[in-house]
């Protein structure tokens, strides 16, 4: 990725990152979530690795994420590539739907491919968390509130290569 400089607006980029610090990032509207999808695409988790509060109105994810901010620059310093483990947070959900995913093995593994709002009437929406072999968790919501934490260091990535797919 080119070093240029920031767009007039002040927008962040990967560059901008500390490579060495945890990532801790919020999305409260669509254009925070398109950032935070980015970081957390190709991220791998368990079903067990899904927790559903519905007192809390809160849906966690503990996830094995790529780190994309990282990669550009371990490719040119001939480095792993490398994971961290995450916390992806939804909170204000007033529902759940999943179709695909096998909740009744906790030892399937999900590849997150994606994460898209569908807003609905009065600033309520659907949140679309698409994973690997067309499982879909749609999360109804209140609104957009996402967040993506860090929670360990970073561990070289297993397969060693730059997640790829169609």
């Amino acid at each position: 990725m080119p070093d240029v400089p920031a767009p007039p607006g002040g927008d962040a980029r990967f560059a901008d990152a500390d490579a060495d610090r945890p990532l801790a990032i919020r999305a409260e509207d669509a254009r925070d979530l398109a950032v935070l999808a980015a970081l957390a695409q190709d991220a791998v988790l368990t079903a067990a690795d899904m927790a559903w509060d519905a007192r809390a109105r809160r849906l966690s994810l503990l996830v094995s994420r790529f780190r994309w901010e990282d990669a550009e620059a371990a490719r040119a310093e001939g480095r792993p590539f490398e994971r961290v483990r995450a916390l992806l947070v939804i909170g204000d959900v007033l529902r759940l739907r999943h179709d695909g995913i096998d909740r009744d093995d906790p030892g399937t593994v999900l590849s997150l491919l994606s994460l898209a709002w569908q807003p609905g009437p009065d600033g309520t929406g659907t949140l679309m968390l698409q994973f690997a072999g067309d499982g879909t968790v749609a999360v109804e919501a209140e609104c957009i509130s996402v967040d993506l934490r860090d929670v360990a260091r970073p561990h070289r990535a297993v397969a060693g290569e730059i997640p790829r797919h169609d």
